[in-house]
Parts: structure tokens; sequence; C-alpha cells
């Protein structure tokens, strides 16, 4: 039972929900007629679950910079970066100028072109553990392909994940394993629990292709593995003559060589994806060459690998103008000390402001969490009020800021200084309006007002 007071703030959380969504829908009547429609034809009006919000999605109507603008007319600086995928924002004219020279070309050839090449080659120079590389059309597939990969090369069928982890379609166990996973032999270990995970090994090690790992948490809260953690993973599938692959869809973005660079582990196989199209549509998988001739068509008995688009002209174009001319390792390395300074700003914030909120992360990709924390687990992230975080989203919108609205960050290249600065100050104007939810001072927020950077 809860007591009188903390009933009291429970109250008016609720209250300062249902406010800020009728705020939300008040202001938005075009959008509002966008999703009366697409709920004509579509689920919920969604074709990507993630994009969901209450008390309906945002729609976009345009964007430029690290701007976007809603139907509406809105504006909000971007800070979500299309889920980490939007590293160059949404009008580099880099980008732009490589589509259009491919598409010049001719668009869909049904055949090799030099574009593959030259990015498999810029690829495999970036990442050392990827000595073949082999493309898709997304971080799902490509994660599908390396699992595939694993239990034809050791003749195993069994998978070790993590929970809290996200490998798009094909493995999710963000809140326990997903109805729709595909159906691999999958056991399941703690995050972070370094003697937990290699026990597993030891105990699976007759049956187990693969242990499949993110190097952060990405979807499961921005929770980074913890020094040992990997290492220990790496060790142990050798012992027991698994595959290590590394989930780097995400954070290959998080310095010049990933996430596997900055932690020092060399995996079996790597899965790409999100940036690395240049904001097109792709995915990769490679690593060891032993591993990927598999695939080497030219051998008997080679394994089958389709997908019409794998080589489509405009992500090997846009990914490879990314990759070498606007993201080059220098730049990668200072994005992501950009990023870690911003997260330890806004724990700096929340620690001044004494408010029940905490932020994880490594480089330009960053949680925030409804709880004081720490957080180094899923279960630890779970702790946190979902409705603390809805109203931040909300009021970040209204100060003309938009994040996921779990509380996820991904900083473009495109976003500046002064966008960042004004970001702070409109999180610590939430911080200073809203502290009445949380408890421990008086003050509370006028009902309905938004904070403003």
């Amino acid at each position: 039972m809860m007591g009188t007071e903390e009933q009291a703030r429970a109250d008016a959380l609720d209250a300062a929900v249902e406010r800020a969504r009728a705020r939300y829908a008040e202001r938005r009547p075009r959008t509002a007629q966008l999703h009366e429609r697409a709920s004509l034809h579509l689920p919920g009006g969604n074709t990507r679950t993630v994009l969901y919000h209450r008390p309906f999605p945002l729609r976009i109507a345009r964007a430029w910079d690290a701007i976007l603008e809603d139907a509406d007319g809105h504006r909000y600086v971007d800070l979500l970066g299309e889920y980490s995928a939007g590293l160059y924002g949404h009008s580099h004219p880099v980008i732009a100028e490589a589509i259009t020279a491919a598409l010049h070309e001719g668009i869909s050839r049904g055949a090799h072109t030099g574009r593959e090449v030259d990015l498999a080659e810029a690829i495999c120079a970036r990442f050392p553990s990827i000595e073949r590389v082999r493309f898709t059309n997304s971080g799902t597939e490509a994660n599908l392909m390396a699992i595939a990969a694993a239990r034809a090369f050791t003749g195993r069928d069994r998978v070790l994940a993590f929970r809290g982890g996200y490998h798009g379609g094909v493995l999710n166990f963000a809140h326990g394993p997903s109805p729709v996973n595909a159906p691999f032999d999958v056991v399941l270990a703690d995050y972070n629990d370094t003697a937990g995970a290699r026990a597993l090994v030891r105990a699976h090690a007759g049956s187990l292709a693969c242990v499949l790992a993110e190097p952060m948490l990405g979807s499961g809260g921005c929770i980074p593995a913890e020094p040992g953690f990997l290492a220990g993973l790496r060790e142990a599938t050798r012992e027991a003559g698994a595959l290590l692959i590394l989930d780097e869809v995400m954070t290959s973005r998080t310095g010049a060589g990933g996430l596997q660079a900055r932690l020092g582990v060399t995996p079996d196989l790597t899965t790409l994806g999100k940036y690395l199209g240049g904001g097109s549509s792709f995915g990769a998988f490679g690593g060891r060459a032993d591993v990927m001739a598999l695939f080497d068509p030219s051998r008997p008995g080679a394994l089958a690998h389709a997908g019409t688009f794998n080589n489509n002209v405009i992500s090997m174009a846009a990914g490879h103008a990314g990759l070498t001319r606007i993201f080059p390792p220098p730049v990668a390395e200072e994005h992501a000390r950009r990023g870690d300074a911003l997260r330890e700003e806004l724990g700096r914030a929340f620690a001044r402001a004494g408010a029940p909120f905490s932020v994880t992360g490594a480089g330009s990709l960053l949680a925030v969490h409804a709880t004081a924390g720490p957080v180094r687990t899923p279960a630890d992230a779970e702790r946190g009020d979902p409705r603390l975080l809805e109203v931040l989203f909300l009021d970040l919108l209204e100060a003309g800021y938009y994040i996921a609205p779990r509380g996820y960050l991904a900083l473009s290249l495109a976003v500046t200084p002064g966008q960042e600065a004004g970001f702070v100050a409109a999180v610590e104007a939430f911080l200073a309006e809203r502290v009445g939810l949380w408890g421990g001072l008086t003050r509370r927020a006028a009902p309905g007002r938004p904070a403003r950077a």
C-alpha cells in the first residue's frame, strides 16, 4: 500500500502525463488527421513499432541538417538521429551528391558494380576484425546470416544471447523472448554477469554454435559492457570452440573502429548496419576469412545468400562517401568524445537537481533513465517510472527537441554545439518546473506549462 504522500505524487504524475498528452494533441490537429487516415490501413496507424507513442505519433513533413518539421509546422532539433542510422543529418551535400551520381548511372542493375568493392574495402580497412564482408539490407538480416554462418561453420545449433539484448527483428530479448523471434535454440544469460555467462558457455559447449552479444545494450538502455565482460566471453568461446559474434549495428559509430576497438576485443564475426548505408537501407556481416569463405560461390557446396538489394547502388555510394569523406577515423573519435561529454553534462544536471534520472551510454549513443541509478543491467533500468520519461519526452517536444520516447539519443554530426547547449538548458528547465513530480521539494509545475530552452 502506498502512503498518503506517495499516492499524492503518483496522482500528480498521472495528471501531468494526461495534461502533456492533451497539450500535444491540441497543438497538432493535422498530425491527428494523418494518424486517423493511417489507422484505416495500417495496424494502429503504424508500420514501425518503435515510432509509436501516445496520444498519437509525431509525423515529420520535411527535414534538413539537424532540424525536423512536423505536419503542423512545429520544428525540432533532432537528437534521435534516426535511431543511430542518421549520423550525417538530413541533407548532407556529400551524401546527396553521391546518391545523385549513382542514380544517374542507373538504379537497379542486377549485376555487380564497382561501388560494392569500394564500400567493402572501406569497411574492412575500418574494422580490422572483418577480413571478408557481405552486404544485406538491414541489421536484422545481418544478424540472421551471422548466426547461420556460425551454425554452419561449427556444425552446432545453439545460440547464447543476453536478456535485454536486441538484434533487430531476428532476436529481441528487451522484455523477455519476443513471440516473433526466429526459432533458434537460444540460451539466455544475464548481461555484465561474466561468471554466469562463462558457466553457461561451458555447460553448453558441445552444442553451442555462437555467443551473440552487443558490446553495449542498445535498445536495452545503452548499457555498456563492463571491463572484462567481453574479454571473458572471448576466452570462453575460444575454449568451447564456439564463435563470438558482436552486434555492432548501433555501436560501430562509437569511435574509429567501433566499440570493439575501444574495448580491445576481437570477435569472430561482426554485424553492422544503420549509418553505414549513408542513410539508406543497409546491413553487413563479416569477420574471419575462413568463416566467410562458406559464402564463396566459386566453392562447391557454398552457402547461398540472396538479397535483391544487397548491393544496391544507392546504399553502396552513400555508404562509401559517408565513411570515407565525412566520417574518417579522426572525426569518429572526436564525435565519440563529444557524446561522452554530453552524457557527463546531463548526469551533472540530474545530480544538481536531485532528480530521479540517470544517463548511460558510450560515445554519441546515450539513454536517459527515470531512476537515480546506477544502471548496469536491464533490471536496473526497469526500475524507472515510464511516466516520468513520457513527461520528459513531451515537454522536450514543446521546447523544440526530439528524442526517443524511451529516453534514447543518437547525436548526428549535424547537431551544433549551440543546439546541444540549448538541449541541456531545456532539460534543466524541465527539472526545475517538474520537480514536484518526484517529491523532496515543494515547487509544483504550472498545469500544462512546457519546459522552455
